[in-house]
């Protein structure tokens, strides 16, 4: 138990006086902007510094001050004039404009403060695989975790899923993300205001329940929806999942509890790949350019065996030229 504690104490020794990056991630529609709104309530009721970054040029309003808009940088319509794209294009297009510069964000973040800074609160936007799948997303992402402790936060719009194939859906949904960004998760079941999530957390423990929920419907989708349930009993497993409701605040501590899990995961799990894949990198570049030091070392020996034939032969004919001369 000691030994567990101490490896648990050196993995976040590097990161714990580095602010938490919270990518927020969720379907449209699932709330993800006003739960921002709530997080940034809760920060200041707490006292706790934050710095929201919103990576969304669509959007014509959002309920917080964010201290980096995407806004401010890059103008969507314009992006949509200029290289004739239509709305998802246009986002596209814009977040990889904006990922170009991203190394300023990150110098940013990393300025030192008074407090220094606790959360970092990412926005993403509304159409998931915009974010997820793209370029941009991927250097974000990256840029991202490599400075930072980073989790992903996948918001559920829980009353949708209620229905037992959209909630598969979802559940599909967050393992792509969670395998695509290899980060730690924690899924934030939404309105729980509106509809309580403990249907989720059961069928998510309980095959059984899920597959009573699925009797009423007998069609292919219905099938597949409980192979599925069973592919997925191992990712349910590791998952970090709690209740929220962005209207009213409710679940906001547990929210927070549940993001100092998954960095302290981030910290023993996730932090050590990373460096290995660092060394590993840094080791296939230092041997690339060994070989090529030792192909040029023998191209440039055999130019000089080159040159050095050629003076002496040519040192061999002045003396014969000359004795031809003095005969």
């Amino acid at each position: 138990m000691e030994e567990g504690t101490s490896r648990d104490g050196q993995a976040s020794a590097g990161t714990s006086d580095k602010p938490v990056v919270i990518l927020v991630i969720g379907m449209a529609g699932s709330g993800k902007t006003t739960l921002i709104q709530r997080m940034n309530s809760h920060l200041h009721a707490k006292n706790l510094p934050g710095y929201i970054i919103n990576m969304d040029p669509a959007v014509t309003h959002v309920p917080y001050s964010a201290n980096i808009d995407i806004r401010d940088t890059v103008k969507y319509k314009n992006v949509m004039k200029e290289y004739n794209l239509g709305p998802n294009g246009g986002i596209l297009t814009s977040c990889n404009l904006f990922a170009t510069r991203f190394d300023q964000v990150i110098q940013l973040c990393e300025k030192p403060r008074n407090p220094p800074l606790k959360y970092i609160i990412v926005d993403t936007p509304g159409q998931i695989e915009i974010f997820t799948w793209s370029a941009s997303g991927a250097i974000v992402t990256e840029l991202l975790a490599s400075s930072f402790p980073t989790i992903v936060v996948y918001v559920v719009d829980t009353p949708r899923c209620v229905n037992p194939q959209t909630f598969m859906s979802n559940m599909l949904q967050a393992c792509s993300i969670l395998y695509k960004t290899k980060l730690p998760m924690l899924l934030a079941f939404n309105k729980v205001d509106v509809t309580r999530h403990e249907f989720a957390l059961e069928w998510m423990s309980d095959f059984e329940a899920y597959s009573s929920a699925l009797e009423r419907d007998a069609s292919y989708a219905s099938t597949l929806s409980r192979s599925l349930s069973l592919v997925l009993d191992e990712f349910y497993d590791n998952l970090n999942s709690v209740g929220v409701s962005a209207a009213t605040g409710e679940g906001m501590d547990q929210f927070f509890e549940g993001v100092h899990k998954c960095a302290r995961e981030f910290a023993e799990y996730y932090l050590p790949e990373m460096e290995r894949l660092k060394k590993e990198k840094a080791d296939k570049e230092a041997r690339r350019q060994q070989r090529e030091m030792e192909k040029l070392r023998a191209d440039m020996g055999g130019v000089g065996l080159g040159s050095s034939s050629g003076t002496q032969a040519g040192g061999n004919s002045g003396s014969t030229v000359g004795a031809a001369a003095a005969a």
